[in-house]
């Protein structure tokens, strides 16, 4: 009944709701229906019904308001996701690729074969055998990069990267590996939702990264060539008897050391060119590091950790980098338990039993964590005294540290170390020199 009598007027051509044909005019509505007055008649173009019950009839709550024009600016359409019914593993080397997909049912899933290393030639096998619409693709983390994934995200595919070491494996699987058991692995844990993706980083980011760890690298060669050019001497009884190696006094005892043999001396000096140049790589790489980090958008976060004793520049940047945005840990307890600084713990029913910590940690964190608690130790030993904590003096060598957090950093770690000692004293706190002793 809310069908009015005003909208027959657009309909020429067509039927009332009764089978009658419509009229284009007023005049044909008088010719085709004369009981009709005019007054009904002027209704139809006026937009009134001409039937007087029809109006005090209510339309619905949904059809009172003013029907809006209905174009592009007005319309909003919700786009429904489609349910993911395809699941592909992909075991990716470096000369191969192979392809597994598991249906979202319960078959097993089934091998798709092995195809080259390249970007088109994958997507178009998996265009092949599924959609990128409701299709999750899943690759193991390892050497060959975040550069598929970000790939096949550009082209519409979801893509996530896996963490190995979460991947649950039986024993036979353990035994027997194969490119094959591989993929059809990850296709199978992924529609059972048993897999663990990674963060991808951000390229500037994994640029960064990539500088930090050409660093470590320069300082690892630094490190090998002085303990090969240490190994010589003490072969010849002519090592250094000084408090410090590597200092100035060092290598002027350095250039003072002579052989009888020609071919001894030649080895000797080619350890200290080699020594050398490693210093100077180290030293470049530190100072192109420090320029890059002006323009990266992680640099607030880099100043704000030097402001904690023992992080300097190279700690301090090489933590972000390696942990990449912070605030995807939902907890800082989240962020400890990553880093293996939490307890372990032995506990069974009322029994409980905390020991040291996890160091469940990463292969980067370990030495860094062990050299900036060092750099502490020696920090607050030699300036205790010669620090006020009332004063706006943040810590010894941190004077240009720009963060203005920096009193309340170095508050928090004052509070920390009178909290650390209380708890330590002999009198009322357990033993936990080992748990200080390996961070």
């Amino acid at each position: 009944m809310a069908f009015a009598y005003s909208n027959w007027r657009g309909l020429a051509g067509g039927e009332t709701p009764l089978g009658e044909p419509l009229a284009d005019a007023p005049s044909d509505i008088m010719a085709a229906r004369p009981h009709l007055s005019a007054a009904h008649v002027e209704g139809f173009g006026s937009g009134l019904s001409p039937i007087p019950w029809v109006a005090q009839v209510s339309a619905p709550s949904h059809m009172q308001s003013p029907r809006r024009d209905r174009t592009a600016k007005t319309i909003r359409r919700q786009t429904v996701k489609e349910p993911t019914t395809s699941y592909i593993g992909l075991d990716i080397h470096k000369e191969s690729i192979a392809m597994a997909i598991a249906d979202a049912n319960r078959a097993a899933p089934r091998f798709i074969g092995t195809i080259n290393p390249f970007l088109a030639e994958l997507c178009k096998a998996m265009r092949r055998v599924c959609t990128k619409e409701s299709t999750l693709v899943v690759y193991e983390a390892g050497p060959c990069g975040y550069g598929w994934v970000r790939y096949l995200r550009k082209q519409g595919w979801a893509c996530d990267v896996i963490a190995p070491s979460r991947i649950t494996r039986s024993p036979a699987e353990k035994r027997i590996k194969t490119d094959r058991r591989d993929a059809l692995l990850l296709a199978r844990e992924s529609r059972a939702g048993n897999l663990t993706s990674i963060v991808v980083p951000d390229e500037r980011d994994e640029a960064i990264r990539d500088l930090v760890r050409a660093r470590e690298d320069a300082r690892a060669a630094r490190h090998r060539v002085r303990l090969q050019m240490q190994a010589m001497m003490l072969r010849h009884g002519r090592h250094y008897q000084g408090k410090r190696s590597w200092s100035q006094a060092h290598d002027r005892h350095l250039s003072t050391i002579r052989f009888e043999h020609p071919a001894q001396e030649l080895a000797f000096n080619e350890y200290r060119l080699a020594s050398k140049e490693a210093c100077e790589r180290v030293e470049r790489i530190t100072e192109a590091l420090r320029v890059q980090c002006e323009e990266w958008r992680m640099n607030p976060v880099v100043k704000a950790l030097m402001c904690l004793k023992g992080f300097d520049f190279v700690a301090a940047v090489a933590f972000v980098a390696e942990m990449g945005d912070l605030t995807r840990f939902a907890h800082p307890r989240a962020l400890m338990a990553y880093l293996g600084l939490v307890p372990s713990e032995f506990s069974s029913g009322p029994n409980r039993r905390q020991g040291g910590i996890t160091k469940s940690d990463v292969c980067w964190w370990r030495p860094r964590g062990i050299i900036a608690s060092k750099r502490k130790s020696a920090e607050a030993s030699r300036f205790a005294k010669k620090v006020n904590p009332r004063s706006s003096v943040i810590s010894p060598g941190k004077r240009s540290c720009a963060c203005p957090n920096a009193g309340g950093a170095w508050r928090w770690d004052e509070s920390l170390r009178r909290t650390k000692s209380a708890s330590l004293s002999p009198a009322n706190s357990p033993d936990l020199s080992g748990t200080w002793r390996a961070m």
